[in-house]
């Protein structure tokens, strides 16, 4: 057959193999994952997610000053030559040989839209041996214009950003066709290093490196010395609107919108979210405020923040004090103790086993299995109502409500209530809330008994018209009254002070050993709120308490959303503890003569 014929038979098999395995439609195909843009309830967008492809240029309907910058930059011969720039393969060929390895390649337009679409980044000679072979085949079957068409819709230019229409609205607010000579030079210029060569980040390169593709422009005579000099004196410097904060809601809310975006193709899908963003600016100012206030004196180095409707609906969400340092989110991915703000699930327990909050619970010491609590003002205190007792988050008393109780029914109150965490019911320090779970969790589970329902599953994607919630049933309307009365206490006479609004207000604080977290939760309005503050390495913190830094920080954001009219005054009506029943008085008053032990309470006793 001969060398000749050999080569053409390997070329004429490559070509047919190509034919069948790449289809010329990939290279027009958008990307796996179009890029979301976020809107917060107000309909602004606060966050962009996924890479950013625009529809294919048309080469005809650009200026043509737009394709040229690019051919002047990237290949001069693309008119001439039939896909492989034999002069260029053979000055690269020798500086590669001359090196020992691959240094530097001599693609065509052709070749680059070959790796482009079809090949990996990897820089082998074998690779560049298939590039080759696809361009030749690219050249047989698409015109000049379309192989330009296609390598100006898909290359990348940084920032998330591929092709030229996403581009030119991405830095300039424009389409394509609507491009000045300045800006496409700009444009052409970014191709070789999109990253280094950014218009916003890195203005003064990217002039230099602009000047340089106009000089290569004139230099083909594609344009002429003063329009290169028009272009240099008129050219805007590129701008990208940036958007607003909320970084760590989209990580959050990102996976609920997946449908959102199933059909899209093109552009940016707008996708609407729950986020507040006249709350979220809120949450972010009160955090970074504290932080900034006492975090070094206190030696508090993080804090998180979740804010929710009674139904679900995240309206803010603070994951840390910067999330440009850190995507870590500590209000959804920080498992953390939430100390006393746990015991909300022990006195539910208490009031299903009938216990009421006026009822009075002994305060001596007691050991559990070995284990001896301590209350944190220390010493044992005397005998207390469960509402003082809660409002003061006495210990000694919700360890023997646990022991009575019993780690069994205090752990399904707790999953009642939305909590998933891992919880061990034989586990007495339980009762202090020694068991670790999320901010959103422990949020969630105060949002139910705001709400009524249980449990409350948070959500960031708007429900659509006739949609249902998940599956809930209705808190007993008489323990929902209860632990309204207790949550109130803490707020009004106990140790959650700090977190007075001005209007009804109810909610926990939390503490754990050491300081290492510290927890405040509640809700007035109908706003449900959790804050969180510590630091990422479990280090202790200088004397923080639920009823401190997380109290304030929680006032601090509640006052400003009252102020602002983003939060509901109080609401009514407000469940109320209705007093005893005849008969639950007359046993009451058994009894007061049997020692004022509560029936729930002797079982403790043996009698």
């Amino acid at each position: 057959m001969g060398f000749f014929g050999l080569v053409f038979a390997a070329l004429l098999a490559a070509f047919v193999w190509i034919g069948v395995s790449l289809p010329l439609s990939r290279s027009l195909e958008p990307l796996d994952s179009p890029a979301v843009v976020l809107l917060d309830a107000q309909g602004k967008p606060f966050a962009r997610r996924g890479a950013y492809k625009e529809a294919p240029v048309v080469v005809s309907e650009l200026p043509d000053y737009v394709p040229n910058a690019f051919i002047a930059v990237e290949d001069r011969r693309f008119r001439r030559h039939f896909g492989l720039d034999l002069w260029g393969m053979g000055r690269a060929a020798a500086v590669n040989i001359k090196a020992g390895k691959a240094r530097e390649g001599a693609s065509t337009i052709t070749q680059q839209l070959a790796k482009n679409a079809f090949l990996s980044n990897e820089r082998t000679l074998r690779r560049k041996a298939q590039e080759a072979v696809i361009a030749l085949w690219l050249e047989l079957r698409l015109s000049k214009d379309e192989i330009l068409a296609r390598y100006l819709s898909s290359i990348y230019f940084g920032d998330g950003v591929y092709g030229l229409g996403a581009a030119s609205r991405h830095y300039f607010g424009r389409a394509p066709e609507k491009l000045t000579l300045g800006q496409a030079a700009i444009l052409a210029g970014m191709v070789n290093a999109p990253s280094r060569l950014d218009p916003v980040d890195n203005p003064k390169a990217v002039a230099a490196r602009a000047d340089q593709v106009l000089a290569d422009m004139v230099e083909v005579k594609f344009i002429t010395p003063q329009q290169a000099q028009n272009a240099r004196g008129a050219r805007a410097r590129a701008t990208r609107a940036s958007l607003p904060v909320g970084g760590y809601f989209a990580d959050w809310v990102s996976p609920q919108l997946a449908d959102a975006f199933e059909t899209a193709r093109y552009g940016e899908v707008r996708v609407p979210t729950t986020l507040d963003g006249r709350l979220q600016r809120r949450a972010e100012q009160a955090v970074n405020n504290a932080l900034a206030r006492s975090g070094t004196r206190l030696k508090a180095g993080q804090a998180a923040l979740v804010a929710m409707r009674p139904d679900g609906k995240v309206v803010a969400m603070v994951g840390g004090r910067s999330y440009a340092k850190s995507q870590f989110n500590r209000a959804v991915q920080a498992k953390r103790q939430p100390g006393s703000a746990f015991k909300l699930f022990v006195y539910l327990a208490a009031l299903r086993d009938g216990a009421r909050p006026d009822m009075r619970v002994v305060g001596d010491p007691v050991t559990i299995n070995g284990w001896t609590p301590r209350n944190y003002e220390g010493g044992a205190g005397s005998d207390l109502t469960l509402r003082d007792a809660f409002a003061q988050s006495n210990n000694i008393i919700a360890a023997r409500i646990w022991q009575t109780a019993g780690g069994e029914a205090v752990v399904q109150a707790a999953r009642d209530l939305g909590i998933t965490s891992p919880l061990k019911a034989t586990d007495a320090s339980l009762s202090l809330g020694a068991a670790e779970t999320t901010l959103l969790e422990l949020t969630s589970a105060y949002a139910a008994v705001a709400s009524g329902h249980m449990p409350v599953a948070p959500y960031g994607r708007p429900r659509k018209d006739g949609e249902a919630a998940p599956p809930s049933r209705q808190l007993d309307t008489a323990q929902r009254a209860a632990l309204y009365e207790l949550l109130g206490a803490v707020v009004e006479e106990g140790t959650g002070r700090a977190a007075r609004t001005g209007q009804l207000t109810y909610g926990k604080t939390g503490t754990t050993q050491e300081h290492r977290d510290a927890v405040f939760v509640g809700f007035t309005g109908d706003l449900v709120v959790g804050v969180w503050v510590g630091n990422d390495d479990h280090s202790p913190m200088n004397g923080v308490t639920g009823g401190g830094l997380p109290a304030q920080i929680w006032r601090d954001f509640v006052g400003q959303g009252l102020r602002a009219g983003l939060i509901a005054r109080d609401r009514a009506p407000v469940p109320r503890v209705q007093p005893p029943s005849e008969e639950e008085q007359l046993e009451r008053e058994l009894e007061q003569d049997l020692g004022g032990i509560p029936r729930w309470l002797r079982r403790i006793f043996g009698g």
